[in-house]
């Protein structure tokens, strides 16, 4: 936990982002800021009562120079008494103008004062350690802020509004339960058989245990997937159409697209959100021999990306046929995940050409025109269910546990299973109580109940300034 000192100071950090913009915000928590907005803060009304979580206008003013106070910023302020405020603390938010050196002079006057920079996290670190949310929530709030998809944004307010620590914490319950029977029975060796009833406490621990931690570690990967995202590679020999794919699924003209091949020299990159899960689509050089000096470094890019990639949209263009360069590229890439993407179907003059080969090998084959938008909507259907599975119509139940949260689950379940051979084996009691008070830790880590300073600090510094 954080030292005693460091939680008795008052902390200050800007809160929006670098740049400009209509407004800016910086925030204060602490004992002091208070004390620190009366120092700075000059209201436009001198009658000016501050009461709680109201929002005053006036001006921000700089120590006196030659006499007098020079104005740094037209502002409105707040003050928001503890305990109802996002740390739990007395926080004060200063709203000036959006110029970052405007709000970068405020924040100096602020450190001025009995005031130090906030750490990154620190005022989310702060809310947590008061207890106002758990570890779960903190972490959603990370979640929320990089969510690239609305997806992921239901995911995050899922687990900020408590859901993921609710479902952990029913097991928990169930195993605070079964670990107080068990302590009992060693307390009164001479009892044990009567207190413990091995098949009532084998039902509840595979129904109340077991079972929820299996939907938890499933709903990890999934969560993973719409949290984190998956790479797209566009492949295919130059000039069949993977540009203008790029540009068809971003519905702008971020690639250019030209008749001549090789015009494409380097990767492109841009995220798309598919059905809920943030997509990089990568769209790289076409792969053909004897390419000159320039065009040879991208095709080397080119295939370092589809080696690197979750999945591969081989494209091949219909109205050249079946080229026996596209069947020896197909060859070097088929041993990733692939969906055929037959392009030019709009110009297609007659009947398909033979796609066995490939469409032996690949999750799916899809005929599009990525020049007429035709058949986009099925290849992004194909995209998902291949990356999802047949698990499509998934409801992640407002939860979604972290890589972190997967580890300790994991631990848990193991932990879990070793209990169950105690209970079915009849092992002494004391073994079988270590084991249920590992399962009941590693949960315990996920919600914060008892987690090093070390993770705490790992976790936090994955936030920005001033949250």
């Amino acid at each position: 936990m954080a030292a005693e000192n460091e939680m008795s100071d008052t902390i200050a950090a800007i809160s929006t982002p670098p740049g400009a913009g209509g407004i800016g915000v910086i925030r204060m928590s602490g004992p002091q800021a208070f004390a620190v907005l009366q120092q700075i803060f000059k209201p436009h009304d001198p009658a000016c009562s501050f009461r709680s979580h109201q929002l005053y206008y006036g001006h921000i003013l700089a120590p006196e120079v030659s006499g007098q106070k020079k104005i740094i910023d037209e502002v409105l302020a707040v003050y928001m008494r503890t305990p109802k405020t996002y740390t739990r603390e007395d926080v004060v938010e200063i709203h000036g103008h959006g110029n970052f050196l405007v709000l970068q002079s405020i924040l100096e006057l602020l450190l001025h004062y009995p005031v130090r920079l906030a750490d990154p996290g620190e005022f989310t670190k702060r809310a947590f350690l008061n207890g106002r949310i758990d570890l779960t929530q903190a972490e959603a709030v990370i979640d929320l802020l990089s969510a690239r998809t609305r997806k992921g944004i239901e995911i995050a307010q899922g687990q900020l509004s408590g859901r993921l620590y609710d479902q952990v914490d029913a097991i928990r319950q169930v195993l605070m339960h079964m670990r107080a029977i068990v302590e009992v029975a060693i307390d009164f060796p001479d009892e044990d058989h009567e207190i413990i009833n091995h098949d009532e406490l084998t039902l509840q621990l595979e129904a109340s245990v077991r079972a929820p931690l299996v939907v938890l570690l499933r709903n990890a990967d999934q969560g993973k997937i719409f949290r984190e995202g998956i790479t797209v590679v566009i492949a295919g020999l130059p000039n069949v159409g993977k540009s203008s794919l790029l540009n068809t699924l971003l519905q702008e003209e971020r690639a250019l697209v030209t008749a001549i091949p090789g015009t494409t020299r380097d990767t492109i990159e841009e995220y798309v959100d598919i059905e809920g899960v943030p997509v990089r689509i990568v769209d790289t050089a076409g792969i053909r021999d004897n390419a000159e000096e320039v065009e040879e470094l991208g095709i080397q890019r080119a295939k370092q990306q589809i080696q690197q990639a979750d999945l591969v949209l081989f494209m091949i263009d219909l109205t050249k046929g079946i080229r026996g360069a596209d069947h020896e590229l197909f060859r070097s890439i088929e041993h990733k995940p692939v969906i055929l993407v037959a392009n030019k179907m709009d110009l297609l003059p007659q009947g398909l050409p033979d796609l066995t080969e490939f469409g032996n090998h690949a999750l799916a084959q899809v005929l599009i025109s990525a020049k007429k938008q035709q058949g986009i909507a099925e290849l992004k259907q194909a995209i998902f269910k291949a990356v999802v599975g047949n698990r499509g119509q998934w409801q992640e139940d407002g939860c979604a546990p972290n890589l972190r949260h997967k580890d300790a689950l994991t631990r848990a379940y193991a932990a879990s299973n070793q209990a169950l051979d105690g209970l079915q084996t009849v092992t002494t009691s004391d073994l079988l109580a270590i084991d249920l008070q590992e399962c009941l830790a590693e949960l315990d880590a996920i919600v914060g109940v008892t987690t090093t300073e070390d993770i705490l600090d790992l976790i936090f510094k994955q936030f920005c300034l001033g949250k």
